[in-house]
Parts: structure tokens; sequence; C-alpha cells
């Protein structure tokens, strides 16, 4: 029964057997981690342009779509780039729900305070930091990519409804909580993937967690100044 059961594995197509393991799932999430990090700053510095003022900003949401012409149709490249993040994300959250089970099924038992020990608070909103950032990303979405969530959603004007939406007070929490969130996932996951990737040792340590902090302040504080310059005026 062993040899056949080994024998069926065997025979399994090699990307399968790489999902299936461990190992496998864990390089998927960083992977796919990393590639979210480096769109996350593409994205920032593009929303950055809000400061030199809508005509500039416009124009970069404009340029976005001609991205690829004429070699791909009108806007193409954004619904590609939108493709492969989708199937990005379903991968990096399948993976990470996945391996949470089978470390819950590998220790059935609880540890005394409920967590890990030596674990960092990145480390324990993990989890539900994830999620929250799944929910934010459905959210955003729909109130600025299709604008059903934001009431004063005017197409092809991206300045007046990003200002628009960042004038609404709870939009700005919800906002602003979803990011405090994505730092602590980029702070902890940047580390994670440094290891899942090999890239360990005692003298890199260090180093590794600095980047993974330092990216993980870039990126919440380049996101963040936007609707906080929107709430005070300085950006109208």
């Amino acid at each position: 029964m062993a040899r056949e059961l080994a024998t069926a594995r065997r025979k399994r197509p090699a990307v399968r057997l790489f999902w299936e393991s461990s190992i496998g799932k864990k390089v998927v999430m960083a992977a796919t981690g990393l590639l979210f990090v480096v769109w996350l700053l593409a994205h920032m510095a593009g929303n950055l342009k809000i400061f030199f003022g809508p005509e500039t900003f416009d124009h970069y949401a404009a340029w976005l779509r001609t991205i690829g012409e004429p070699a791909l149709p009108y806007a193409w490249f954004l619904w590609i780039q939108r493709a492969v993040l989708v199937v990005a994300l379903v991968l990096h959250v399948t993976a990470a729900v996945q391996l949470s089970r089978r470390d819950r099924r590998a220790r059935p038992v609880r540890y005394v305070h409920g967590q890990r020990p030596r674990a960092t608070f990145a480390t324990h909103t993990m989890r539900w930091g994830g999620a929250t950032l799944a929910v934010y990303i459905v959210w955003h979405i729909l109130d600025l990519t299709v604008g059903v969530a934001n009431r004063d959603f005017v197409p092809e004007q991206p300045f007046h409804n990003v200002v628009a939406d960042f004038q609404v007070w709870w939009v700005n929490v919800i906002y602003l909580v979803a990011l405090l969130m994505l730092g602590l996932h980029i702070n902890h996951g940047f580390w994670s993937a440094a290891q899942t990737l090999g890239i360990k040792s005692a003298s890199k340590d260090h180093t590794i967690k600095t980047i993974g902090t330092v990216l993980a302040v870039v990126i919440t504080a380049g996101f963040m100044i936007v609707p906080i310059s929107v709430m005070t005026g300085w950006v109208s």
C-alpha cells in the first residue's frame, strides 16, 4: 500500500507536488508578497503625484491606460496588471490559510498564552491583519476604481475622486486602519519571506529586519500622507 502511494505521488505533476508541500506554499507566499511590495512602492509613487495638482495627477492616471500602446489596446496593461495581482492575491491567501490549518493540526494543544513565545505584535496580527487587508482591497476597488462606494465619484477625474473621498471622516478611518495593518504585515512578512527564500544568516538577520521595517514605514507613511493632506486642507 505504501509503495502504491509513493508511486502515485511520483506520478503527480511537479508543480502540484511543489504546491502541496509546506515549503512550496511558503515560497509562493514569499514570492507573491515581494511582488506586492514592489507594486505598492510603484503605486505609492504614483499617488504622491497628487501634490503636483489635479492636471498632473489626472494626466498620470490617463497615462497608465496607454502603457503598452500600440502593441496593447487601450487600458489592457491595467487589466493585465489587475489579473496578475488577483491571481497573486488568491495564491497568497490560499497558501496562508492552508499553512495555518496545517499548523493547527500539527499542534492541536494551544500554547499556554495563546501564541508562540517571543512573538511580536506584528506576528500576532498577521492572520487577522491579512483578513482585514483582503476586505479593504474589495472596499478600495469599489470606492476609487469602480466608484460605487463613492457618492461623489466622477469617471476619469481621479484627483476629484480622491479629494472627495478623503473629505469623509469615516473613509479616512477605514483607510488609515488598513494602512497600519499593511505596515505590520510588511514588517513581519518581509523578514519571513527572506527566511523562506534562504536569505538568512546571523550577519544578515539584523539588516533584513531593518530593511523590512524601513519598507513598512515608507509605504505606510507614503500612502497615509494623501488622506491626511486632504483632511488638513493641504490638498483640495
